[in-house]
């Protein structure tokens, strides 16, 4: 039996909330119910699961390593919001701020213990392999981590270098959770790395289109102010694109235009340089060959393995955002 994605949302809600987070002390246990409960899309968990029961194992099978993903994608939300300094996540106080720093490192901390013991729990005879991709996941987000706090000092930047970032900060994980689902369901390793590939590509146009979203979203439609990342002088893609595109009289306005103070003027001024230079145009023809190098993912699957359009679609929608 296959569930939708509402339906594998539920059960992962109604299984975080029966994680066993009621024990002392409590400063260390409340901030982790209270990060755990934050909502989100729990899109890490929801792939995990329509992977594996694409590939022909329960829900039930897959439950566990599943919660386990979703515990360590919010420790490291945990642990960003701390670097990062960013007082609220997902509309509420994030936990250092609510809190204080140290709670937060301790309880991110214990937070990346339970998701290893979560993944324990899993009954499959690969179980080493899930764990091996798991310490391998987790390595590679924290590299992905300090690349993007190195950006931040780091004059030159190359848009292959971002790439690479991205890869490792936020498209990992979403191959992990796919390639995790595979191996519960016991597919072929040739399988588990083609949908471990699948979903680096879809992580990264994912990641593309979140930095374009930033600039372009209607902000009534998503429900955050748009331009956080030219405020900050961030160099996601459509930065490094524009001075990529630049000739030397552009550049020099580009860096002036990030110069100002007036956030409503700089917003609109290196917007407007952005549509000046096709940057919009540029990232979404990234993302659309990205898309178009996974598409025939679904249609080559291994012999009596029958497509989830549910799988399909969610992961269409990633890179298929309204504005």
């Amino acid at each position: 039996m296959t569930h939708t994605a509402a339906q594998i949302r539920h059960e992962v809600e109604e299984a975080i909330r029966a994680l066993p987070l009621q024990s002392n002390p409590p400063l260390l246990y409340e901030p982790i119910r209270y990060a755990m409960s934050q909502g989100g899309k729990r899109l890490r968990p929801t792939l995990l699961i329509m992977a594996a029961e694409m590939y022909g194992a329960s829900l039930h099978q897959a439950i566990w390593p599943a919660i386990g993903l979703e515990v360590f994608h919010n420790f490291t939300l945990v642990h960003d919001d701390i670097m990062d300094q960013s007082p609220i996540r997902r509309g509420m106080e994030t936990v250092y701020k609510k809190w204080s720093p140290n709670v937060a490192i301790l309880s991110g901390d214990t937070m990346f213990a339970l998701a290893y013991d979560l993944l324990l729990r899993c009954q499959s005879p690969h179980l080493r392999d899930i764990l091996h991709l798991f310490n391998r996941t987790a390595i590679e987000v924290c590299e992905g981590q300090q690349l993007d706090m190195d950006f931040e000092s780091q004059a030159e930047v190359t848009i292959s270098e971002y790439m690479e970032m991205i890869r490792l900060k936020t498209a990992v994980l979403l191959a992990a959770s796919l390639k995790t689902g595979a191996l519960v369901a016991g597919t072929s390793p040739d399988e588990a790395n083609r949908i471990y590939n699948f979903g680096i590509n879809i992580g990264l146009a994912f990641q593309l289109m979140d930095d374009l979203l930033d600039v372009y979203s209607d902000e009534a439609l998503f429900g955050k102010k748009t331009g956080n990342d030219i405020l900050t002088n961030k160099k996601t893609f459509l930065y490094l694109k524009a001075f990529e595109l630049a000739g030397d009289d552009m550049k020099a306005t580009l860096k002036k235009a990030f110069t100002l103070t007036d956030p409503v003027l700089k917003i609109e001024t290196v917007t407007a340089l952005y549509d000046q230079l096709g940057v919009k145009e540029a990232t979404l023809s990234e993302i659309r060959r990205l898309h178009d190098t996974v598409e025939p993912f679904f249609s080559t699957l291994p012999q009596g393995v029958e497509s989830s359009e549910e799988l399909h679609q969610l992961t269409l929608g990633l890179v298929a955002r309204q504005f």
